[in-house]
């Protein structure tokens, strides 16, 4: 299992998490991928002043910190985002908040939202990160489901056909119409087509930057 993640080199990484175990772990598994840790906290003041001083190209944030354990590392994130832009924020949470995660990912590009678990999957991990610091974005496929379950009985989405559907689930992870096709084990010319179809039926305009398409489909999916 390698984990060099490519074009990985020079880029730098904030952690912030209250858990030790899990911020070394991190640093130490994106030090051996090729990224720099330029800073470490365990709570969300500090990780301003981290982020404001070095500038990183990724921040990785638990949306629960001190003093109180609520929505602290999103508080932060949010801020992050208004604020810099142009650094890529992945939340890692202990379990799905539909609410705080569509908060974060309706927010703009280079948003990413995963539950802890995953870090456990170095390869999928790091090719989420990569993602991430590449423009993209990344959403974690348990938030998927609860979305699309959210929505099942919604009109718009009772538009689309059962393929449509898992399509649209794929979009929502991040994955492009080539990786959806893959995934399916059908040509990407047939997931161009529901793709499109996707869009008409909900009323969104249709775009070539993939990292739009993935936000458009999230902000629909948490619409409430």
């Amino acid at each position: 299992m390698g984990t060099e993640a490519v074009g990985a080199t020079s880029r730098t990484v904030v952690i912030a998490d209250d858990d030790l175990l899990l911020r070394e772990g991190l640093a130490s598994l994106l030090t051996q991928a090729g990224y720099t840790v330029v800073g470490q906290t365990d709570n969300a003041t500090d990780l301003l002043s981290l982020v404001r001083n070095h500038r990183p190209d990724l921040a990785i944030v638990d949306i629960r910190m001190p003093p109180d354990h609520s929505t602290e590392g999103l508080q932060a994130a949010q801020a992050i985002r208004e604020e810099m832009p142009e650094i890529a924020i992945l939340v890692l949470s202990a379990y799905v908040e539909v609410t705080h995660a569509t908060a974060l990912l309706a927010s703009g590009q280079r948003s990413g939202y995963l539950l802890k678990s995953r870090v456990a999957n170095i390869d999928s991990f790091l090719e989420s990160i990569d993602r991430l610091s590449r423009g993209g974005s990344v959403v974690d496929p348990s938030l998927v489901v609860e979305l699309l379950a959210a929505r099942t009985a919604k009109d718009l989405l009772e538009r689309l056909t059962s393929r449509e559907r898992e399509v649209l689930g794929l979009m929502a992870e991040g994955r492009t119409n080539a990786g959806i096709a893959r995934r399916l084990t059908v040509t990407e010319g047939t997931v161009e087509k529901h793709v499109h179809g996707i869009f008409v039926k909900l009323g969104l305009s249709e775009t070539d930057d993939d990292h739009r398409r993935v936000l458009a489909v999230v902000t629909f999916l948490g619409a409430r």
